[in-house]
C-alpha cells in the first residue's frame, strides 16, 4: 500500500504506534523490517504503548525482539509525555480504551498542530487535551453513542465546537458507518459544527499549512517547555545517547509512582 501511494518507507526515521488493537499495530514489525532493511541498516525510533512494546498480562508484545534489533531506540510513552524528533514535538495523549495503556498523539510543528484522538471514548478531560489544534483526526467506529464502541458523531461534534480546529478528519471506519456512508457523515459533522470535515481515503494528501489557523512558533518548547529535539539523522550512537538522556531527565521530574510509565530498553 506505501509502494501504491508512493511513499518510500526506507526514508522513514520515526514510527508511532497507539494500541495494541490488531487494526493499530498488526503491521508494526513489517514496516521497520522495510524501513531499516531488515536491520542491515539499523535506524530510526518507535514511541509506542506499554502494550505494543511490552506487552501486558494478557498478551505478548506485538513487537519482536528481531523488530527491536533494528531500531535505534524504542521508548514506551505515558499520556502527558513529550518527545521532540527533530523540528517536532510529540505528546502522548489519554485515551479511554480498554487497552489501559493506549494512546493518542498530538504534533506539534513550526507551523502548525495536529491531534490523533486514536481510539479513545468521551470525556471532557479526553475533549480538553485537543485544545490548540488546527486539524483534528478521529477514529470513527459507529455514529451511534448507544453502540459504546468509542466517539460517536455526538461526542465529535462536542469536541469540534469545543476545540474549534481548521479541519477534521474521520478514519478508522466502523462496519456502521460505512453502511451509513462516511461522505454522509462527514458532512453531518460539518453542518453541525461549520468545520470543514472530510473523510479519509487510502492515499489521501493534505497541506497543514492551509489550515493553520496562525504563523509562528508551534512546539513546547516554543511555548516555554523544555527542548527535548532529538536529530535522527546524527550517527547512531550519538543519538541512542541523546534519547538516554532525554528520558533519565523526564524521570527526575515524574513522581516516584509514576516511574514505571517511563521506559527505555537497551538492546
Amino acid at each position: 500500500m506505501a509502494k501504491q501511494c508512493g511513499i518510500n518507507i526506507r526514508e522513514n526515521i520515526a514510527l508511532l504506534v497507539s494500541n495494541s488493537s490488531l487494526y493499530n499495530c498488526n503491521d508494526v514489525n513489517a514496516v521497520i523490517d522495510a524501513m531499516t532493511y531488515s536491520g542491515f541498516d539499523k535506524k530510526g525510533v518507535l514511541l509506542g504503548s506499554k502494550s505494543v512494546i511490552n506487552g501486558t498480562d494478557a498478551i505478548k508484545p506485538y513487537l519482536t525482539d528481531v523488530s527491536k534489533e533494528c531500531l535505534e531506540r524504542f521508548i514506551v510513552l505515558s499520556p502527558g509525555q513529550h518527545v521532540g524528533i527533530n523540528d517536532v514535538e510529540i505528546q502522548a495523549l489519554k485515551t479511554i480504551n480498554k487497552d489501559i495503556s493506549a494512546l493518542g498523539f498530538k504534533f506539534f510543528t513550526p507551523e502548525f498542530t495536529v491531534s490523533y484522538c486514536s481510539d479513545t471514548k468521551y470525556s471532557v478531560e479526553i475533549a480538553e487535551q485537543y485544545k490548540g489544534s488546527n486539524i483534528l483526526i478521529f477514529n470513527y467506529l459507529s455514529s451511534d453513542k448507544k453502540d459504546n464502541v468509542g466517539l460517536s458523531r455526538e461526542d465529535i461534534i462536542k469536541i469540534v465546537k469545543k476545540v474549534n480546529p481548521r479541519l477534521v478528519i474521520l478514519t478508522h471506519f466502523g462496519i456502521k458507518v460505512i453502511e451509513s456512508d462516511p461522505l454522509y457523515e462527514s458532512r453531518e459533522i460539518q453542518k453541525q459544527t461549520g468545520v470543514q470535515t472530510i473523510m479519509a481515503k487510502d492515499g489521501m494528501i493534505i497541506s497543514p499549512t492551509s489550515y493553520s489557523a496562525d504563523k509562528g512558533q508551534r512546539t513546547l518548547y516554543g511555548l516555554g517547555g523544555k527542548e527535548t529535539s532529538i536529530n535522527l539523522e546524527k550517527p547512531n550512537q550519538e543519538t541512542q545517547q541523546e534519547l538516554l538522556n532525554i528520558v533519565e531527565e523526564k524521570q527526575e521530574t515524574i513522581p516516584e509512582a509514576e516511574k514505571d510509565d517511563i521506559s527505555i530498553e537497551e538492546q
